[in-house]
């Protein structure tokens, strides 16, 4: 197993010592809106842009049937490997929890600010 300095760096762990409440909360907001705010104006602002154009020229027609028996097959797959997931996965996401849970403020706080980017 690794340790979250494998994944998180050295420097990891609880910065609630360095910081206080308040201030912790603003940073992780602040990332988050940050984060959330590019993540709508690039990647869903820029994908449904150029599907439009790839639409209206022509170049794209959808045939939403077979769409819909793609993704009823894609959800009959992933409930079946859902449950053996891979050992580094799972690791990963233990990690990742245990990070979260030393810095709550943080992580709540770029949350809500990732929320509130993308509503804007």
């Amino acid at each position: 197993m690794r340790s979250d300095a494998a994944v998180f760096g050295s420097s990891s762990g609880p910065i609630a010592e360095k910081y206080s409440v308040a201030t912790q909360i603003m940073m992780g907001g602040a990332t988050g809106w940050c984060a959330g705010y590019l993540f709508q104006r690039v990647a869903v602002g820029g994908g449904f842009l150029l599907l439009q154009i790839a639409n209206h020229s022509g170049y794209v027609q959808v045939d939403w049937k077979k769409v819909e028996t793609d993704v009823n097959k894609a959800k009959r797959r992933l409930k079946k490997k859902a449950n053996k997931a891979a050992p580094e996965i799972n690791t990963f996401i233990e990690e990742a929890t245990e990070f979260v849970k030393k810095n709550i403020l943080v992580s709540s706080g770029f949350v809500g600010g990732f929320l509130l980017g993308l509503a804007c």
